[in-house]
This record gives structure tokens, sequence and C-alpha cells, in this order.
């Protein structure tokens, strides 16, 4: 009687790739969640949770990414600095007003593990507001999401 071994991913056996993603008219929370997927690395068969198994992730357009409802004028982010009074709001339109790259970020990291593992797959999350990034020599592949989520690579 023999006993089959589970194959786990070692951090040598690992690799990462660069991809591009265009955000203009994509909704906000699916092209994070898709985002978030593909930094973890739960698109590979290499998947290994306790690893950081994902891939450089840039965005571009994110100033023109749209969100659905009302979101604009009734989602708020807060912030609190521990004194009294010192809570501060700030709905989605002038947050994305203010930096456009900001309702992205906060949502794909919202996404990811709350740990060190979850930090350090963020620094590998690149995001402009316009069409221009200055990672031509990473050679990225064109990345997009489709309505069910599904990744498209090319």
């Amino acid at each position: 009687m023999s006993k089959q071994k589970t194959w786990t991913a070692k951090a040598s056996d690992l690799k990462s790739d660069w991809f591009v993603v265009d955000a203009t008219d994509q909704i906000l929370g699916r092209l994070a969640s898709g985002v978030a997927a593909v930094l973890r690395g739960k698109h590979k068969p290499t998947f290994t949770p306790h690893l950081n198994s994902g891939d450089h992730v840039v965005v571009i357009n994110a100033s023109k990414i749209k969100v659905t409802g009302t979101k604009l004028g009734s989602k708020e982010y807060t912030r609190y600095s521990g004194y009294p009074g010192g809570l501060r709001r700030r709905t989605l339109a002038k947050a994305q007003e203010l930096d456009p790259t900001f309702p992205l970020m906060n949502a794909v990291k919202g996404m990811l593990q709350h740990n060190t593992l979850g930090a350090d797959m963020l620094t590998r999350l690149r995001i402009y507001a316009g069409a221009e990034h200055g990672h031509q020599a990473q050679k990225p592949k064109a990345m997009t999401f489709d309505a069910k989520g599904d990744i498209k690579i090319g």
C-alpha cells in the first residue's frame, strides 16, 4: 500500500508575471475582486495560501472607473485621529476627485489578507489615474475581467 503525497509549492518554485488592466468603465468592486485574486495567485494552479504566489498588476485609467447606484454620493470613507472631534468623512466622489487611485487601492486592500502577507501582496499593485505607466520594460500582458469575474489574459 503506497501513500500519495500532496504537492506544496515552495518559495523557490514560484515566479511572478506582470499584467496590465484597463479600468475604463469597469465596476469598482468587480475589478477590485479580480485584481485581488490575481495578487493572491488564485488564478494559478500552484496557488499556496501561505506564500505570496501572486503576480504584479498595473491598473491604468483608474479615474474612469464606474460605480453602480448612488454610491458616488452615499459611500463614505472614514478615518479617526483618536482625538475628540477627530472623525473625518469623505464621500466617494470627493475621494475620487482628490486622488483617483484611492477608491480602487482601498477596495483591493480590503479584499486581501490583513497581515504581513497581505501587505506584501499589496506592494505588487500599481495604480495610475491615466493611461501612461512606467512598466513597459517588464512587458506586462493585457488582462481583462468579464461580467462573471473570469480572468482573460491576452
